[in-house]
């Protein structure tokens, strides 16, 4: 891996402090970027917030050639290239949106032009032209963001990810550093053994939030809860719930009860989702309201809480949701509004996502007759699906319909996803030297349409793929004003505007068979479905239980078994904290260690530490008397040497 295997940590160092102004690595950052540094695969478990963008930035620019990035988070991407380029850093990314001739342009600059990083999504890895630039690029290494999606005993797989395994072939000897937030230890072989680890090498940080306060409240009443702890409780937060729907209803009955609060969700278009996380990041507005699309690699430390109206359907995926709180290490609340019901919602699920093989079947025969698709037909065939018309012409339930397509994905006879590619088109329908003679047109019109010229080249031949939210900041008008601009030019047919939609894509990977020969392995169907009850029954267990310390649990479910009560979940600050002896030395070296790490309340000492009030009152006398400690308003403070 170029000159990585020469670098010594004080150049790590340097380059840390040169482009980030940092002093000194976190946690397990360094143990991460000597080991890739090495050219050793490596896996790097660290919990959200805990800085995984370092650990493959840093190697990278020690390094001679370009880094790839693999990552599924289109926003992460775009935040991640423009924050290198502030550094004076050479990034490029490949996303949804760039036609062909600006994805050569890029590609073409990996190849020649001394770039840094390239960051793209699984996706793009099957594309035979990218791989043929692939094998002409400087690669140093190959790092692999969310890796848990590798992973089929996941809570997130993706196919595309299996994807890599393949690249990896194209690039021998190229090392991977792969990083994910959250993983179960079977997990962890999992990923290493998809991604074709020389040997096992994993680097685990502990997963622990001591300043997060993990919190279940069982309510009748879910909204007036949230209303009254968002009024108790000050600050930033995140409320998720499962439905699109839900996300407005909830954000509309906040703003009726004074709490300021927009909502989120996968189904608005691109330049409404940009600017209502923009808005929320600025703090123009207290609450955000939204589905599961909300959260990856949003970088703001001063979320207060994050609220779950609705259960999730993994301890993964809540863990990784909660952790989005308090990341500035301030106190901060992970809490889950919960009713009997949900437990049977959750369990519902499991149906609903593994529906009957027959159903399964039944769907791709209709499909067939959906599209007119012959037998021996549809190799290689793209096509749209409406899937509320699809399941509503032949009476399927549109999410078990939903889930059959996934199954059928897994299964390899067809690839049904969202299109990679729809972002808006435009084309002119005047000549240039019509559109000149144009008279009478608004400002605003004029405007815009100055602008597109000037940015976009070749609208007068062929569709061009525009950005409404760029045409936005370049005329200073907003992103739906200049969508309703373009309908109205579209309207008087001085221009054809394609608006971007989220229709997901059928495409055939094999020939229509006969119904009867689908075949759904046991690895597709039981082995998934009876690992996917396992995840809902963990849920249900942590909500439903009152007798055990709420982070321990999550904790030893990712494979942390050496935890400890955390002392500030609502399951120990209301039981009776059992109380253990400890000879005098024992305790009063515990407490000057806990003391250590932060100030704390007499009440925190108790709980944090379980021995007995007298215990801790000799200690606590022996340290005042030696001058160790000393109170200062209401908390104990360890006093410096």
């Amino acid at each position: 891996m170029g000159n990585g295997n020469s670098m010594e940590v004080k150049d790590y160092l340097h380059i840390l402090k040169q482009y980030w102004g940092y002093d000194s690595f976190r946690g397990i950052q360094e143990e991460i970027i000597q080991s890739i540094g090495r050219g050793e695969d490596t896996l790097g478990l660290m919990p959200t917030g805990g800085g995984k963008s370092i650990t493959f930035q840093v190697p990278a620019l020690a390094t001679e050639g370009l880094c790839l990035v693999i990552t599924p988070l289109i926003a992460l991407m775009k935040d991640q290239v423009e924050n290198l380029r502030k550094r004076d850093i050479k990034a490029l990314a490949i996303y949804a949106g760039m036609n062909r001739e600006e994805v050569l342009r890029t590609l073409e600059n990996c190849i020649f032009g001394n770039y840094k990083f390239l960051y793209i999504s699984p996706e793009r890895l099957s594309g035979e032209f990218f791989r043929n630039k692939l094998k002409k690029m400087p690669i140093s290494f190959i790092t692999v963001d969310e890796s848990h999606c590798i992973s089929q005993w996941g809570y997130d797989f993706r196919p595309a990810y299996l994807k890599i395994a393949e690249i990896r072939q194209l690039l021998p000897g190229v090392p991977v550093l792969a990083l994910t937030a959250t993983a179960t230890p079977e997990v962890v072989k999992d990923i290493q053994q998809k991604l074709g680890f020389r040997k096992e090498n994993v680097f685990r940080m502990s997963f622990e939030r001591k300043n997060l306060s993990y919190v279940v409240r069982q309510c009748l009443n879910k909204c007036d809860e949230l209303i009254r702890i968002l009024h108790k409780v000050q600050g930033c937060c995140i409320v998720y719930v499962h439905s699109r729907k839900g996300t407005k209803e909830v954000a509309d009955l906040l703003n009726a009860n004074h709490i300021t609060a927009d909502f989120y969700h996968g189904g608005l278009d691109n330049v409404t989702r940009d600017i209502r996380q923009s808005s929320w990041l600025r703090g123009s507005f207290r609450v955000m309201v939204a589905t599961n699309a909300f959260g990856m690699g949003i970088d703001k430390p001063d979320v207060r809480m994050v609220i779950h109206l609705d259960l999730p359907e993994a301890i993964e995926a809540y863990f990784q949701e909660a952790g989005r709180a308090g990341r500035d290490g301030e106190k901060a609340y992970a809490v889950i509004l919960t009713n009997p019901m949900d437990q049977t919602l959750l369990k519902r699920k499991i149906a609903n996502t593994f529906p009957p093989k027959e159903y399964v079947r039944e769907v791709y025969e209709k499909l067939q007759y959906y599209y007119q698709m012959a037998m021996g037909d549809g190799l290689g065939c793209r096509k749209e699906l409406d899937l509320i018309d699809f399941s509503s012409k032949f009476k399927l339930s549109a999410i078990q319909a939903h889930s059959a397509l996934n199954l059928l994905t897994l299964a390899g006879y067809l690839d049904y996803a969202e299109d990679q590619s729809n972002s808006s088109r435009l084309r002119f329908l005047l000549t240039r030297h019509e559109l000149y003679k144009l008279r009478q047109m608004d400002e605003a019109s004029e405007s815009l349409i100055q602008q597109i010229l000037r940015h976009y080249p070749g609208l007068f031949t062929d569709y061009v793929y525009i950005n409404e939210k760029e045409l936005s900041a370049y005329t200073g008008l907003t992103p739906k004003r200049v969508y309703d601009l373009l309908t109205h030019l579209s309207a008087l047919r001085l221009v054809s505007y394609i608006p971007r939609k989220d229709t997901p894509i059928i495409t055939y990977t094999r020939e229509r068979v006969e119904t009867d020969e689908i075949y759904l392995s046991p690895r597709i169907y039981e082995e998934r479905k009876e690992r996917y009850t396992r995840r809902i029954e963990a849920m249900i267990d942590y909500v439903s239980h009152s007798d055990v310390c709420r982070s321990r649990f999550l904790l030893h479910y990712l494979g942390q078994k050496e935890s400890h009560n955390c002392g500030i979940c609502d399951v120990c600050l209301t039981r009776p904290v059992p109380h253990i002896d400890g000879t005098p030395e024992e305790v009063y070296t515990t407490l000057l260690q806990l003391l250590s790490q932060k100030s704390m309340t007499l009440i925190d000492l108790q709980r944090t530490s379980t021995y007995s009030s007298q215990q801790i009152a000799e200690a606590m006398n022996r340290l005042t008397d030696e001058g160790k400690v000393r109170f200062q308003e209401g908390k104990i403070v360890l006093v410096a040497n």
